[in-house]
Protein backbone atom coordinates (compact mmCIF):
# COMPACT_ATOMS: atom_id res chain seq x y z
CA UNK A 1 0.00 0.00 0.00
CA UNK A 2 1.35 3.48 -0.40
CA UNK A 3 0.94 5.58 2.63
CA UNK A 4 0.47 9.21 2.33
CA UNK A 5 -0.35 10.69 5.83
CA UNK A 6 0.79 13.95 6.88
CA UNK A 7 1.20 15.23 10.48
CA UNK A 8 1.65 18.94 10.03
CA UNK A 9 0.85 22.08 7.75
CA UNK A 10 2.19 25.35 7.00
CA UNK A 11 0.42 28.27 8.39
CA UNK A 12 -1.52 31.16 6.58
CA UNK A 13 -1.96 34.72 6.34
CA UNK A 14 -4.09 38.01 7.02
CA UNK A 15 -4.78 41.46 6.38
CA UNK A 16 -7.25 44.32 5.58
CA UNK A 17 -11.31 43.87 5.35
CA UNK A 18 -13.85 43.19 2.79
CA UNK A 19 -17.57 43.52 1.78
CA UNK A 20 -20.93 42.85 -0.32
CA UNK A 21 -24.61 42.11 -1.76
CA UNK A 22 -25.99 38.84 -1.24
CA UNK A 23 -26.79 37.84 -4.56
CA UNK A 24 -26.15 36.09 -7.76
CA UNK A 25 -23.01 37.10 -9.71
CA UNK A 26 -25.70 38.02 -12.86
CA UNK A 27 -27.91 40.64 -10.65
CA UNK A 28 -24.56 42.51 -9.20
CA UNK A 29 -21.84 44.79 -10.51
CA UNK A 30 -19.94 43.49 -13.41
CA UNK A 31 -16.67 41.10 -11.62
CA UNK A 32 -13.18 43.08 -11.55
CA UNK A 33 -9.91 41.72 -11.01
CA UNK A 34 -8.85 40.74 -7.30
CA UNK A 35 -7.16 43.11 -4.99
CA UNK A 36 -3.52 42.80 -4.42
CA UNK A 37 -4.10 42.83 -0.60
CA UNK A 38 -5.77 39.75 0.26
CA UNK A 39 -5.50 36.98 2.30
CA UNK A 40 -6.86 33.94 4.14
CA UNK A 41 -6.73 32.92 7.39
CA UNK A 42 -8.31 29.68 9.50
CA UNK A 43 -10.01 31.11 12.52
CA UNK A 44 -11.81 28.19 13.26
CA UNK A 45 -11.82 24.21 12.62
CA UNK A 46 -14.98 21.55 13.76
CA UNK A 47 -14.81 17.66 12.77
CA UNK A 48 -13.68 14.52 13.27
CA UNK A 49 -11.06 14.58 10.66
CA UNK A 50 -9.47 17.55 11.14
CA UNK A 51 -8.02 20.30 13.87
CA UNK A 52 -6.60 23.53 14.07
CA UNK A 53 -3.03 21.73 14.37
CA UNK A 54 -3.75 20.19 10.67
CA UNK A 55 -5.32 22.82 8.57
CA UNK A 56 -4.12 26.14 7.04
CA UNK A 57 -4.75 28.24 4.55
CA UNK A 58 -3.09 30.79 2.26
CA UNK A 59 -4.32 33.92 -0.14
CA UNK A 60 -2.30 33.53 -3.97
CA UNK A 61 -0.80 37.41 -4.59
CA UNK A 62 -3.51 38.87 -6.96
CA UNK A 63 -6.66 37.55 -5.09
CA UNK A 64 -7.91 35.65 -7.13
CA UNK A 65 -7.62 32.36 -6.02
CA UNK A 66 -6.51 31.04 -2.12
CA UNK A 67 -5.52 27.51 -0.79
CA UNK A 68 -6.95 25.13 2.17
CA UNK A 69 -3.98 22.36 3.35
CA UNK A 70 -4.76 19.73 4.85
CA UNK A 71 -2.95 17.09 7.31
CA UNK A 72 -3.39 13.74 8.08
CA UNK A 73 -7.34 13.82 7.07
CA UNK A 74 -8.11 10.63 5.89
CA UNK A 75 -11.14 7.55 6.05
CA UNK A 76 -10.71 3.80 6.09
CA UNK A 77 -12.06 0.95 6.26
CA UNK A 78 -10.75 -2.83 6.75
CA UNK A 79 -7.89 -4.24 9.05
CA UNK A 80 -8.08 -2.87 12.94
CA UNK A 81 -10.21 0.02 11.88
CA UNK A 82 -13.23 1.08 14.12
CA UNK A 83 -16.90 2.24 12.43
CA UNK A 84 -15.91 5.89 13.43
CA UNK A 85 -12.94 5.81 11.21
CA UNK A 86 -15.22 5.08 8.04
CA UNK A 87 -16.55 8.55 8.14
CA UNK A 88 -14.47 11.72 8.56
CA UNK A 89 -15.64 15.35 8.72
CA UNK A 90 -14.28 18.90 8.53
CA UNK A 91 -15.55 22.22 8.56
CA UNK A 92 -13.38 25.23 8.04
CA UNK A 93 -14.59 28.92 8.69
CA UNK A 94 -12.05 31.01 6.76
CA UNK A 95 -11.69 34.33 6.42
CA UNK A 96 -10.60 36.10 3.58
CA UNK A 97 -9.86 39.98 4.05
CA UNK A 98 -9.52 42.84 1.35
CA UNK A 99 -9.97 46.38 0.50
CA UNK A 100 -13.38 47.45 1.76
CA UNK A 101 -14.39 48.80 -1.47
CA UNK A 102 -14.52 45.19 -2.83
CA UNK A 103 -16.31 41.51 -2.21
CA UNK A 104 -15.98 38.40 -3.37
CA UNK A 105 -18.15 34.93 -3.96
CA UNK A 106 -16.43 31.59 -4.23
CA UNK A 107 -16.54 31.06 -8.30
CA UNK A 108 -15.24 27.02 -8.38
CA UNK A 109 -13.35 24.90 -6.17
CA UNK A 110 -11.01 22.18 -7.64
CA UNK A 111 -10.20 19.59 -4.56
CA UNK A 112 -7.50 16.88 -4.62
CA UNK A 113 -6.80 13.37 -2.65
CA UNK A 114 -5.52 10.93 -2.83
CA UNK A 115 -7.52 7.14 -2.22
CA UNK A 116 -6.24 3.54 -2.26
CA UNK A 117 -9.26 1.30 -2.42
CA UNK A 118 -9.06 -2.36 -2.58
CA UNK A 119 -11.02 -4.36 -5.19
CA UNK A 120 -14.68 -4.55 -4.03
CA UNK A 121 -14.34 -1.39 -1.83
CA UNK A 122 -15.56 2.53 -2.33
CA UNK A 123 -15.04 5.71 -1.02
CA UNK A 124 -17.05 9.41 -1.69
CA UNK A 125 -15.83 12.54 -0.59
CA UNK A 126 -18.13 15.38 -0.37
CA UNK A 127 -17.81 19.08 -0.24
CA UNK A 128 -19.78 22.23 0.02
CA UNK A 129 -19.47 25.97 1.15
CA UNK A 130 -21.29 28.81 2.14
CA UNK A 131 -21.00 32.17 4.01
CA UNK A 132 -21.65 32.25 7.85
CA UNK A 133 -25.51 33.08 8.88
CA UNK A 134 -26.75 31.02 5.55
CA UNK A 135 -27.93 27.60 5.29
CA UNK A 136 -25.66 25.00 4.65
CA UNK A 137 -26.17 23.79 0.77
CA UNK A 138 -26.78 20.20 0.24
CA UNK A 139 -22.56 19.01 -0.45
CA UNK A 140 -21.16 18.03 -3.83
CA UNK A 141 -20.23 14.19 -4.21
CA UNK A 142 -17.54 12.07 -5.91
CA UNK A 143 -17.60 8.42 -5.96
CA UNK A 144 -15.00 6.22 -5.89
CA UNK A 145 -14.58 2.60 -6.60
CA UNK A 146 -11.73 0.05 -6.32
CA UNK A 147 -9.13 -1.44 -6.55
CA UNK A 148 -7.67 1.86 -7.02
CA UNK A 149 -4.33 3.04 -6.05
CA UNK A 150 -4.28 7.25 -7.66
CA UNK A 151 -5.14 10.85 -6.84
CA UNK A 152 -8.23 12.06 -7.19
CA UNK A 153 -8.90 15.49 -8.39
CA UNK A 154 -12.41 17.33 -9.55
CA UNK A 155 -13.74 20.80 -9.78
CA UNK A 156 -17.27 22.42 -8.48
CA UNK A 157 -18.54 25.37 -10.58
CA UNK A 158 -21.69 26.23 -10.15
CA UNK A 159 -23.70 28.50 -12.16
CA UNK A 160 -22.91 31.99 -12.83
CA UNK A 161 -26.38 32.43 -11.36
CA UNK A 162 -25.69 31.00 -8.70
CA UNK A 163 -22.61 32.74 -7.35
CA UNK A 164 -23.35 34.50 -4.16
CA UNK A 165 -20.98 37.22 -3.16
CA UNK A 166 -20.39 38.33 0.35
CA UNK A 167 -22.78 41.57 1.75
CA UNK A 168 -21.15 44.45 1.12
CA UNK A 169 -19.85 46.32 4.82
CA UNK A 170 -19.98 42.35 6.11
CA UNK A 171 -16.99 40.36 7.89
CA UNK A 172 -18.74 37.12 8.17
CA UNK A 173 -16.65 34.09 7.67
CA UNK A 174 -16.50 31.58 4.59
CA UNK A 175 -17.65 28.14 5.91
CA UNK A 176 -15.75 25.05 4.05
CA UNK A 177 -17.47 21.69 4.47
CA UNK A 178 -15.92 18.71 3.42
CA UNK A 179 -16.52 14.47 3.71
CA UNK A 180 -14.77 11.58 3.60
CA UNK A 181 -16.63 7.95 3.95
CA UNK A 182 -14.85 4.95 3.08
CA UNK A 183 -16.85 1.41 3.02
CA UNK A 184 -14.55 -1.71 2.38
CA UNK A 185 -17.68 -3.53 0.63
CA UNK A 186 -17.07 -6.63 -0.65
CA UNK A 187 -12.91 -6.28 -0.46
CA UNK A 188 -10.90 -8.52 2.04
CA UNK A 189 -11.94 -7.16 5.67
CA UNK A 190 -7.96 -7.66 6.99
CA UNK A 191 -6.69 -4.68 3.75
CA UNK A 192 -7.48 -1.56 4.67
CA UNK A 193 -8.80 0.97 2.03
CA UNK A 194 -8.78 4.60 2.47
CA UNK A 195 -9.30 8.26 0.97
CA UNK A 196 -7.64 11.07 2.03
CA UNK A 197 -6.62 15.09 2.04
CA UNK A 198 -3.69 15.32 2.32
CA UNK A 199 -1.17 18.32 1.18
CA UNK A 200 1.72 17.54 2.63
CA UNK A 201 2.69 15.37 -0.68
CA UNK A 202 2.87 16.11 -4.15
CA UNK A 203 1.03 19.62 -3.63
CA UNK A 204 -2.37 18.05 -2.52
CA UNK A 205 -4.70 20.63 -1.57
CA UNK A 206 -8.19 22.52 -2.05
CA UNK A 207 -7.80 25.89 -3.70
CA UNK A 208 -10.63 27.95 -4.18
CA UNK A 209 -11.40 30.71 -7.08
CA UNK A 210 -12.85 33.79 -5.67
CA UNK A 211 -14.79 36.85 -8.14
CA UNK A 212 -14.71 39.89 -6.89
CA UNK A 213 -17.71 43.04 -7.47
CA UNK A 214 -17.01 46.77 -6.15
CA UNK A 215 -19.24 47.76 -3.26
CA UNK A 216 -21.68 51.13 -3.93
CA UNK A 217 -19.88 53.74 -3.00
Amino acid sequence: MRKRIAVSVVAGAAAAASAAAVAPAAAGPRPVPGPPNVSAKVVAVYGSGCTTDNVAAGAQIGGDTFTVFYGGYLAQAGGSSTPVDARKTCQVAVRVTAPPDVTYAVSSVEHRGYAYLERGANAAVGVGYYFQGQAAPAKTWLALTGPRDDDWSFTDRPPPDQVVFRPCGDDRVLMLTTELRVDKGTSDPSKVSYIAMDSITDGVKTTYRLAWKNCPR
